[in-house]
Order: structure tokens, then sequence, then C-alpha cells
């Protein structure tokens, strides 16, 4: 398959340092794989720090500025990035007032922030964690023990962003971060295997007339594959498995995610579609983000996440934004 790459050894290294050209409010550590705010640290500001493997873009690095994220560590592809990353993403941007992380639950990630954690605490930062584990199509997985974390690290990052941006204290940020984890769940769907640079073509097969439903945002298998299905026919059952579990009782946020091969023309229309779902459910839907927000390299195919929001939520939800990847207000 073509890709616009050098080697596939460096394709990291490339795209950060492309970053770098393209983002002169981060500073971009490309020896080191770490992505920094350029005014941190923030005196008396609570630091937000992610990361995972690479080939989500724009998550995370995309999400490190004013509002959301103080630090983010980009491992190789779908691979977690390492524990001195995470040490290092920390000192840089701890103020004193602590830093979380927002992990996604995947055990490489899963035990190499809960490492780091325990390694910058004996460096005299204080670090609380949270665990993003939002995917109701499988329990257990290729990677993980228990639920997949998806579509709702957005959610955390941004919400939980925007209340240490204005200043609440650590145990404060943590709460509303584990409280967003609690009212969202994500599907995915996938029209197309990705391709990752390493291999050079599709981590897996998917016959040309098949879909996957719940797929992984790695590839990971779902519940089950099924003939083509129309845009609406897909919307009706990705948003009943998240209701079913979900079942809110308030306004939802609604993330439409692309997972990075399929055109906004497509997109769109589905996302028509999920308004409709939720319409005939009586769901009633706060706010809307549709995109490639939390792709998987070019995987064609989408993925819903629905957060019910309380007033506190939308109003840190509508906060001041300003990243790469996600920017409003101000």
């Amino acid at each position: 398959m073509k890709m616009l790459m050098n080697v596939p050894e460096t394709v990291v290294a490339d795209a950060l340092r492309g970053m770098a050209a393209a983002h002169p409010d981060l500073v971009v550590d490309v020896e080191n794989r770490v992505v920094v705010r350029r005014d941190a640290p923030v005196a008396g500001k609570v630091a937000l720090v992610s990361g995972g493997g690479s080939g989500h873009e724009p998550l995370h690095g995309g999400y490190v500025g004013p509002g959301m994220l103080d630090a983010a560590c980009p491992g190789e592809v779908f691979t977690s990035p390492v524990p001195d990353q995470m040490v290092r993403a920390a000192a840089a941007v701890d103020s004193g007032a602590g830093v979380l992380f927002v992990v996604k639950n995947y055990t490489g990630d899963v035990l190499n922030f809960q490492m780091a954690a325990e390694l910058a605490e004996d460096e005299g930062v204080r670090v609380a964690s949270v665990l993003v584990n939002d995917d109701v199509a499988v329990t257990d997985s290729l990677h993980t023990a228990g639920r997949r974390g998806t579509g709702a690290t957005l959610f955390v990052e941004k919400i939980a962003g925007a209340a240490a941006e204005e200043g609440a204290p650590l145990e404060r940020v943590a709460e509303l971060a584990r409280r967003v984890v609690e009212c969202s769940r994500s599907f995915g769907v996938a029209l197309s295997a990705c391709a990752t640079p390493a291999k050079g073509g599709p981590m897996f097969e998917l016959p040309a007339g098949e879909l996957e439903l719940g797929v992984g945002i790695h590839g990971e298998p779902g519940r089950e594959r099924r003939p083509m299905m129309t845009a609406r026919e897909i919307a009706d059952y990705a948003v009943d498995a998240v209701l079913a579990d979900l079942n809110p009782r308030r306004p939802v946020l609604a993330l439409v995610n692309g997972m990075g091969g399929t055109p906004l023309l497509e997109l769109y229309g589905f996302g028509a579609e999920v308004h409709r779902v939720l319409g005939e459910r009586g769901v009633p839907v706060a706010r809307t983000l549709l995109g490639n927000y939390v792709t998987s390299l070019d995987m064609a195919g989408c993925s819903v996440t629905l957060c019910q929001a309380d007033e506190e939520l939308l109003r840190l939800w509508d906060a001041p934004v300003q990243t790469a990847g996600l920017r409003w207000g101000r």
C-alpha cells in the first residue's frame, strides 16, 4: 500500500517534527517523545498528561494546549509510550499543584502509567490517575482486561482540562474526570482494515462485502461481522448498543467520530442518522462534535460516543480550548 512517509522506523519522529513546525505554541521533544504546551508549567494549575500509541491522531498530541492537556506522550504506532516519557512529561508540566494522568484501558498503557506515577511520586510530584474504559462492544479484548478506552478520552481531557484551567484542585479535577468516564459509552464500526507503516498492508482481513461491528481502535475484533449495512442500519445498531448500557436520563454530548479513512461527506450523513436514532429513542442531544478525533490510521469506519451531561459538565465542555485538534472560545 502507498503511504506518505520515508521509512517505517522514523514515521513517528517525522510526524513530531512536522507537528513542531506547524504548531509553535507547542514544545515538541522529538528525541524523548514528549509534547508540551509552551507556557508550562502554569503556576498553581493542575497539569493533565496523557498518551498512547501513535496512529490515533489528533489524540493525544493534538489536544495539548490551554483548556485541555498540558503534555502528551506518543508511543510508536499502536504501542504504549514508556514510563520515562511519562515521568519526563510530568516533571515538565508540574507546578506543584499535582498531575492527573489520563489513561486509556490498554494493558501496556495501564502498566506503564502506573509505573510512571510511582516514579514521579518518588521525585516529589503528586499524581492522580483516571482510567478510561468506555467501549461497550466487548468486555475483554486482545489488549485489555475489561472495556477498551476510546472516544470518551476526548470528553475526559476536555472537561477535566477546563476544570484545571479554572484552578480546580487535583482531587476535584480527578473526580470530574472519573464522572465523565462513568457517564460515557462508545461503540465503533470498521468498513475496512487499517494499514500500519511497519506492515505496509492491512492489519486484519475484512472481506469487501462485510463490516466489523464493535471494532477496537487498534483493529481488535468486535462483536460480529455482517454483510455491509446502510448508514441508517449502522446508526441504529451502534446507538442502541450504547444506549442499552448507558441508559441516559439527561441530555447527551455526542461524538460522531471518523476512524481516519471516512470522508466527511459520509460522516455528516451518518451523523444525521445518529441524531435520528437519538430523537426516536427520546434522548436529547445537548452538543455534537463530528469529525476525525480518535482515529485508527486509515481505517474506514466510525464510532459513536455519548456522555450524559449535567449543567456543570456542559459548562466545562463549552469552556475555551486552544489546541491543534480542538479549538473554540476566546
